[in-house]
């Protein structure tokens, strides 16, 4: 897939999350959709873990993405 399609198939997720007021964050820290797009798309390199947390129902409450090292 193109990396700009990807990209904004990505944004359009997240923003899908965001409007269901389910929380985002990027290491730790709050982000908007375009934020985490935005590391994804500058960081080529960068490979980043996504995190659902869930709550008592299992419904998704949070999804954070947690960059890892691939050494």
């Amino acid at each position: 897939m193109e990396d700009a399609t990807r990209l904004q198939k990505m944004f359009n997720e997240l923003t899908g999350y965001e409007k269901k007021q389910i929380d985002l964050k990027i290491n730790g820290i709050p982000a908007s959709p375009m934020q985490i797009v935005r590391a994804h798309g500058v960081h080529e390199e960068a490979v980043y873990m996504r995190d659902y947390v869930l709550n008592e129902k299992g419904d998704i409450k949070a999804l954070w993405f947690n960059s890892i090292n691939s050494n």
